[in-house]
């Protein structure tokens, strides 16, 4: 009887051999600047569309970025990758590009399309996978979520789809 409630409250030997999925995420803070406005409308039209958010003098916002990675947990480490290298990462791939900058101005990648929240997302989404790669980290971590709060009630999530 005692060897069956230890079972239970610890697990079985195949559960404690099993490699574990998790799930390990970060937030990040950056403020940037943008003018709603797609290159493939009128003024008339961006402005019907986007409404004060397609002033010619742009309008910013203090974002707030979450990076979900997943992946197995490494059995040396206890990490599935060491949290100093996802703040490095981010840094590279979000802060450096994006913070205090004028997004279509500053950021080539929205020069020919508009800078959406949902645009940021996904730029997001290729930078941090570029930096996984060139690390070698993505046999580790994959990137599963980009969650964009463009304020504290409009956010983005994207997963690579």
């Amino acid at each position: 009887m005692a060897s069956d409630l230890n079972r239970k409250h610890t697990g079985s030997s195949n559960e404690s051999a099993k490699e574990r999925i998790i799930y390990l995420s970060r937030t990040e803070s950056f403020s940037s600047a943008h003018r709603l406005h797609s290159p493939l409308l009128s003024d008339s039209d961006n402005l019907a569309l986007f409404g004060k958010c397609n002033s010619p003098n742009g309008h910013g916002h203090n974002y707030k970025v979450e990076i979900i990675l997943k992946g197995k947990i490494n059995k040396i480490t206890g990490m599935l990758i060491n949290i100093t290298d996802l703040k490095d990462i981010m840094t590279i791939a979000i802060l450096n590009p994006l913070d205090h900058k004028n997004l279509d101005k500053d950021v080539k990648y929205f020069s020919e399309k508009p800078s959406t929240a949902e645009n940021i997302a996904v730029f997001i989404w290729d930078r941090i996978v570029e930096q996984l790669k060139d690390r070698q980290l993505d046999s580790m971590a994959t990137l599963e979520e980009v969650r964009l709060h463009e304020t504290e009630k409009n956010m983005v999530f994207y997963r690579g789809e």
